[in-house]
């Protein structure tokens, strides 16, 4: 798989842009935690893989996995390494903290599907998403819109039974410009025939999926599932988002031809 584009550096802005009051007519949504529960399958994913590289999942050990994850996973996003490059460096790191040599990049792919089929099989949705998704679906089209490569990103959201609820799924990879650049959430926008002004945006990420966001000009809502964030209006589950009252509910217009 191909890497996004290199562009020249967008920088999410430091403060938030406050959200016009627009009506709403399309709903876009980050995918992981937001609606795929991206870290808790990973630490269950970890907990049953690292006993067979000799180590138990600590929390320590497993936010050390994350913060590595991070940290590579944007290398990647930027455009300065590949996708399998980004798994790779993730174990070189890692390996060394267990006392495991790290090997070649063959021997890392083998050790890194290890984890990711063990990942895979903890793929779960939120217990709040399809409740959401089915109120909203009747009201505005909905998409997803995630930093993540295309073909992976599309099997969680058909994992997790999302597919049929939306318009489409926007990824990084395919788009070439990952959030926080302007032109991710914009072509989302033009694909869904919106104004920036009248769609909402929400996910977990308050820089990249609230600040960034709103900077290009959308409406945003931060999703803070711990409560521990800096928005004081961010919402703690799906649920407390109110579709619009359309003039005509597009799940009875449909059934309707």
């Amino acid at each position: 798989m191909t890497s996004p584009t290199p562009a020249e550096p967008v920088e999410t802005p430091a403060e938030p842009v406050e959200a016009p009051a627009e009506p709403v007519e399309a709903l876009v949504l980050d995918l992981d935690d937001t609606l795929f529960d991206h870290t808790g399958s990973a630490r269950d994913a970890l907990a049953a893989w690292l006993p067979g590289l000799g180590a138990e999942a600590t929390p320590e050990l497993v936010d050390f996995w994350f913060r590595v994850e991070e940290v590579h996973f944007e290398s990647w996003r930027s455009g300065r390494i590949s996708f399998a490059e980004q798994r790779r460096r993730r174990l070189r790191d890692l390996l060394p903290v267990l006392g495991h040599p790290v090997g070649t990049d063959d021997e890392l792919d083998a050790t890194f599907e290890g984890f990711r089929s063990r990942y895979q099989a903890c793929w779960r949705p939120f217990p709040d998403v399809h409740p959401t998704l089915a109120r909203w679906w009747r009201r505005v089209p909905i998409a997803v819109l995630t930093n993540g490569s295309d073909v992976q990103q599309r099997a969680k959201v058909a994992a997790i039974g999302a597919t049929p609820y939306l318009v489409d799924v926007f990824t990084a990879e395919a788009l070439g410009t990952p959030k926080p650049d302007p032109r991710s959430y914009r072509t989302v926008c033009a694909a869904l025939g919106v104004p920036p002004e009248r769609v909402l945006h929400v996910g977990d990420r308050y820089d990249l999926d609230v600040v960034a966001a709103r900077a290009a000009g959308l409406q945003a809502v931060h999703l803070d599932r711990s409560g521990t964030g800096p928005d004081p209006d961010a919402v703690r589950s799906l649920t407390a988002l109110h579709p619009p009252a359309p003039e005509v509910d597009r799940g009875s217009a449909a059934a309707s031809r």
